[in-house]
């Protein structure tokens, strides 16, 4: 089974005796429900030896039924990751285990491995003095005007089990240091006396002297680390490995260490804060700390009294770092996987290796590219033909590939339909599938998750293929957040990083325009949703459609007409053709046409005749498209102009589409001012045309005006108009001088309304 070592090997983290019962039960149901058997569970448990009980896994193993919500092989990976196992790329590279179920890969905030770290042992004074166990931990913990919260009463519960009391609270740490020196050792006088069966407790951090609440503390200051799930000696060795800023650590006079941490928070919320971050680093190091400690008001042993026959005390303060700064600043830096900052000269004159080119002038080995466009692009089969490409080490598009496996995850398409596609794509590029090996196609229609999910599961099934690229097709199945939003797609994205990264491949995706035309845009600026779409890649690939005029269709249409006849002259008459027909005739339908009827027979001519037919609605199916780019590696490529022609796109490579426009082109700015002042220019022309009018119309009481007539008319407004300029009105506005009825003004028949500038 595909997944069995890997379970198995992440087991070699766990070590069963530092499990709870239920995370023991866990681990079998997570075994069960991945399929493994009864003994990989018994084998396991029994380095538990002094819990294991012969018989005991294949007993309980047959009462796990499954239910709504399965415990999965998720358990197992979290309980490894918590025992210091990384996932891959967090570790040494001769490490092969590979990823979990479910892996997330992040950092894990692991400093040791308490399978190797050594116990350390605590000691008990050797002189006992309960007056100085007590004031030196009210020393460290509290200022003295503070007030100190403390139980030495007790009550049993149905179980037979000591539980403490409100206690007290009103009195402070100066008050109990004074009249503790002042006590003759007996604590009791000063605290009420305790039930040694029980011992007594006391509050870390100081109250109000009101309550022994939440709202109560004044100062969040301090938060208890304890667990009695592993013993002494190691619970002590790893709270000093991590360095964790304790004031005080005191024995509990049980199966644990209290130890009083600084976490030194502004207020409650910072505390909670602190605390579950506090707490997930000793989880992350193998200290399952005991999760009900999480308030501030919380109580703790009271070193200094006895506790069914043993001491509580004071193992040691001031241990680790002397702050929570300092302590957080060196837990961030351990698990800090950014490399340190190099210096040029160091690499000036042996420069690292660049990644291969995969796509080449476009893109590299292990970097991202998107491709974006409209939904009738065609994009799914342009991922096809690059899948092909890569596989073959054959040309896509206008650019030649690195060959090598390519995985496609094929999350639209039902299993039968993408497998079909594939084929029909090799067909009609006429590729003979020499490497189909080469190409994996994952079908998740139906299947897929988000991609945080996804990507995990991904890396884990890829690891060990050797792919050079992985294509995700198409992206909105997988996509999770709002895609305006860049930090989420900023999220979103790192997926593909992570991915990348973990395998060395490019990951290759395709998304959507925007709504509307999009000519007029950068190519950067047509994907739909945050500019995170289009500045995350390496490489953008935009696919924006051409506008074809019907001339070029017909031209077209000329070509295939051309082409079909071509090809029955040299099957059928080839001689016919090197010696009857011109370079020119090759160009022309017609001619091709009339050619026919000379050099083949009619069956011929009819079959030539049917398949032209089908040619020319080919013709009038395909598209036209722009390939643009954004590079981040590369050079600009100048755009190449291709036809899809389903089921594949091919280059332009006559130049047909070269001076064709995309859809919804906008103008250029020049060419828009200019088209502003001609219409200003024309609606003026026709305002003075207008006003050139009336006054011919009115200038003589409604009879055809003299030259004279309107340059008084418009001389009377206080401006002076010369004859000359009134002739050229005339002229301008299609009017003419009748030299044979005295100068009289008329209309002319041949005026149409055109500049005459």
């Amino acid at each position: 089974m595909e997944h069995k070592i890997d379970l198995i090997a992440l087991l070699e983290y766990v070590d069963p005796a530092y499990l709870s019962y239920q995370e023991w039960v866990n681990v079998g149901m997570a075994l069960k429900y991945e399929g493994y058997t009864a003994s990989d569970w018994d084998a396991w448990s029994r380095r538990d030896a002094g819990r294991y009980h012969p018989g005991e896994c294949f007993k309980k193993w047959t009462s796990f039924e499954g239910s709504a919500a399965p415990v999965t092989g998720a358990t197992i990976t979290q309980l490894a990751k918590d025992n210091g196992w990384t996932p891959r790329g967090g570790r040494d590279d001769r490490d092969h285990h590979e990823l979990g179920w479910d892996d997330e890969i992040a950092g894990d905030y692991v400093v040791v491995d308490k399978r190797w770290i050594e116990g350390k042992e605590i000691h008990e004074p050797a002189v006992w003095n309960p007056v100085q166990q007590l004031t030196t931990y009210l020393s460290a913990l509290f200022e003295s005007t503070e007030n100190v919260g403390y139980v030495t009463e007790t009550w049993q519960n149905e179980e037979g089990k000591y539980l403490p009391t409100k206690g007290a609270w009103d009195r402070t740490a100066g008050e109990l240091i004074q009249r503790l020196n002042q006590c003759d050792g007996d604590l009791g006088s000063v605290l009420g006396d305790y039930n040694p069966e029980a011992g007594a407790w006391i509050r870390f951090n100081p109250l109000d002297g009101h309550g022994v609440k939440n709202e109560n503390v004044t100062e969040f200051r301090y938060a208890l680390v304890e667990s009695d799930e592993m013993d002494i000696e190691k619970q002590n060795a790893i709270m000093r490995e991590l360095e964790l800023p304790i004031a005080v650590m005191v024995y509990s006079g049980g199966k644990s260490l209290h130890a009083i941490v600084r976490v030194e928070a502004a207020n409650y919320d910072e505390y909670r804060k602190r605390v579950d971050y506090l707490y997930n680093v000793c989880k992350k190091n193998g200290i399952n700390v005991d999760t009900q400690n999480r308030n501030p008001s919380r109580l703790s042993r009271m070193p200094g009294v006895e506790r069914k026959g043993k001491k509580q005390f004071i193992v040691d303060t001031n241990i680790g770092k002397a702050s929570w700064a300092e302590w957080h600043e060196w837990i961030e830096g351990v698990n800090d996987d950014l490399p340190d900052p190099e210096s040029l000269k160091d690499y000036w004159d042996n420069m690292p290796t660049l990644a291969p080119p995969l796509i080449h002038g476009v893109l590299r080995q292990g970097h991202k590219m998107l491709i974006a466009g409209p939904s009738k692009a065609g994009k799914s089969f342009a991922l096809i033909e690059l899948s092909i490409a890569i596989a073959e080490g054959i040309k896509w598009l206008s650019w030649v590939c690195a060959q090598g496996k390519v995985l496609y995850v094929n999350l639209e398409l039902d299993r039968a339909s993408c497998l079909h596609r594939f084929k029909e794509v090799y067909q009609a590029l006429g590729m003979p599938p020499r490497n189909i090996a080469n190409v994996d196609i994952w079908n998740l229609r139906g299947k897929s998750v988000p991609m945080d999910k996804l990507a995990p599961k991904l890396i884990r099934r890829a690891a060990k293929k050797g792919y050079i690229a992985v294509i995700i097709d198409p992206i909105y199945k997988v996509l999770t957040g709002d895609e305006n939003s860049a930090d989420q797609m900023a999220h979103f994205t790192n997926q593909f990083d992570k991915i990348a990264t973990e395998l060395g491949a490019s990951v290759i995706y395709c998304h959507h325009h925007s709504k509307g035309a999009q000519g007029g845009k950068k190519s950067m600026d047509r994907a739909s949703g945050s500019g995170v779409f289009a500045r995350d890649p390496d490489a953008l690939i935009d696919l924006v459609e051409l506008d074809v005029t019907e001339a070029l269709l017909k031209q077209e249409e000329n070509k295939a007409i051309c082409a079909v006849y071509e090809r029955f002259f040299r099957q059928y008459n080839p001689k016919y053709l090197e010696e009857s027909v011109s370079q020119d005739d090759l160009l022309s339908a017609h001619q091709m046409e009339e050619h026919a009827k000379r050099a083949i027979y009619n069956t011929e001519q009819t079959a030539a005749k049917e398949e032209i037919k089908q040619v020319l609605e080919a013709v009038r199916g395909r598209s036209a498209w722009r390939v643009e780019g954004t590079l981040r590696e590369y050079a600009k490529f100048e755009p190449v102009n291709m036809w899809f022609a389903y089921p594949v796109h091919k280059v332009d490579t006559v130049g047909s589409l070269k001076d064709i426009d995309p859809e919804g082109e906008a103008a250029p700015p020049w060419k828009k001012a200019t088209g502003k002042r001609k219409e200003k220019a024309k609606e003026e022309r026709r305002s003075k045309e207008d006003e050139f009018t009336d006054a011919v119309a009115n200038c003589n009481m409604g009879e055809p005006p003299t030259v004279k007539d309107l340059q008084e008319w418009f001389s009377s407004t206080g401006k002076e108009i010369p004859e000359r300029t009134v002739r050229s009105w005339v002229t301008k506005y299609g009017f003419k001088i009748d030299r044979n009825n005295g100068n009289v003004i008329v209309k002319s028949d041949e005026y149409n309304g055109n500049d005459h500038d």
